[in-house]
Formats: structure tokens, C-alpha cells, sequence
């Protein structure tokens, strides 16, 4: 009885002080979004391999400790990025536009692995291929939370509240 009374305090003035949702991507980042044409499975495994064609250019962009580094990179890495593509595009007989935006850009709210992601406009680098409807890739450049490895997709996010929980429960 003594232990979940401690686990009830503990829970209770944790709720005063902190939100219920927990966003784990900083105010100080880079995202990066990659949308498709449509929900096609075309479109879609178009969408893969425009990623996977972008892995090169985003190791060496998020190559870089600082914010600032991973900015510069980024500019002197599009002209690469939008080469690449165009190469890409052709070689799957593709006939759609791909746009390259680096700036502010929207992102819709995303509610991902029990993490809500509030929408907003944020520093971003976005490609666009054809009319951008479709379902979207998307991670973060900076801090670098990019995984294009799609084979992985489970992650577990925890709360300090979920680990006493757990620790108490031993």
C-alpha cells in the first residue's frame, strides 16, 4: 500500500509540472521531409527511392556538431541533392517535378509512437515530387535523428513517469 501511495504523489506532482505529451524533437532543429506525388504504390516506391538516393547527401550534411554547420551544409549540398534527383527521375522513367525547398516550411501536427508533434512552420529542407499529396518520409537533420533504414521502425519512448512506475512495480 506504501508504494503506490508513493507512486500516486509521485505521479500527481509530476502532472502539475510538466505536459502530458511529450515532444522530443528541440525548437533548436532541421527537419527534412520528403513528400510523394500520391498514396500509389508507385508513387510510394518512387518516394523510397528518392530517399534512398538522398542517403549520401544527408550523411554529409548532418556530418557536423552545430546547427550552423549543418546549415552551410545543407546550402552547398542542394545543387548535389537537386543532380542527383534529376539523375534518379530519369532512370525510373518517372515524368513528375521534384521541388527542393530549404527554409520555413509547415508541417501538419503528427502524432507518432504516443509522441504528438504540433504543427507549425519549422526550419526545414522539403522535397516535393509532382503534386505532394501522398504520405510523407520525414526525421530530423538536426540534431541528427534520421533513420533511412525503413527495416527499423520500432522505438520505445518512455516518460520519467513510465520508468517509476516500472521501478516501483520490480
Amino acid at each position: 500500500m506504501k508504494k503506490l501511495s508513493v507512486v500516486t504523489a509521485i505521479l500527481i506532482v509530476t502532472l502539475c509540472f510538466f505536459k502530458t505529451e511529450e515532444v522530443i524533437i528541440p525548437n533548436d532543429s532541421i527537419r527534412f521531409r520528403v513528400i510523394a506525388n500520391s498514396n500509389s504504390i508507385k508513387d510510394q516506391l518512387i518516394k523510397k527511392e528518392i530517399v534512398n538516393t538522398l542517403n549520401n547527401n544527408l550523411t554529409t550534411i548532418t556530418s557536423n556538431n552545430t546547427i550552423e554547420e549543418v546549415r552551410d551544409n545543407i546550402k552547398k549540398e542542394l545543387p548535389i541533392i537537386e543532380e542527383n534527383l534529376n539523375t534518379t527521375i530519369k532512370q525510373l522513367k518517372y515524368n513528375k517535378n521534384i521541388d527542393i525547398d530549404y527554409g520555413q516550411n509547415y508541417f501538419p501536427e503528427k502524432y507518432y509512437k504516443g509522441v504528438l508533434y504540433p504543427a507549425g512552420n519549422y526550419e526545414s529542407l522539403v522535397i516535393k515530387i509532382g503534386d505532394g499529396i501522398g504520405k510523407n518520409f520525414w526525421c530530423v537533420l538536426f540534431p541528427p535523428l534520421c533513420n533511412i533504414d525503413e527495416d527499423i521502425t520500432e522505438y520505445e519512448y518512455t516518460t520519467l513517469i513510465k520508468e517509476i512506475i516500472k521501478k516501483y512495480k520490480e
